[in-house]
């Protein structure tokens, strides 16, 4: 993979109360990806970014919420994918440590 398309692939790390729950029992980290991102370049990209031992990788499309407006208008936001990567028995991501 190309460094262009290696930066592409992890949009950001997607940090909710379930996926810190999920961290903590499994060590697996959720991240927002490209739509278009397959399984294998997302592991190639955390392994890449993060220097960890990726196990295994599950994606899932999250369909855009549709709102309405005070005029009885409709909005929708867009469709976006999300990935739940395990890393390898003792290691760890620290994203604060990655920004730098």
């Amino acid at each position: 993979m190309n460094e262009e398309r290696l930066y592409t692939v992890l949009v950001e790390p997607h940090i909710s109360e379930k996926a810190t729950v999920i961290g903590d029992l499994s060590n697996q980290y959720v991240f927002k990806v490209a739509v278009d991102a397959t399984k294998r370049e997302i592991k190639e990209a955390v392994e890449r970014l993060f220097s960890v031992d990726v196990v295994s990788v599950s994606t899932l499309n999250v369909k855009g919420k549709v709102k309405r407006n005070f005029r009885g208008g409709v909005s929708r936001f867009k469709n976006w994918k999300k990935a739940y990567v395990r890393v390898a028995e003792g290691q760890d991501i620290d994203f604060m440590a990655a920004e730098g």
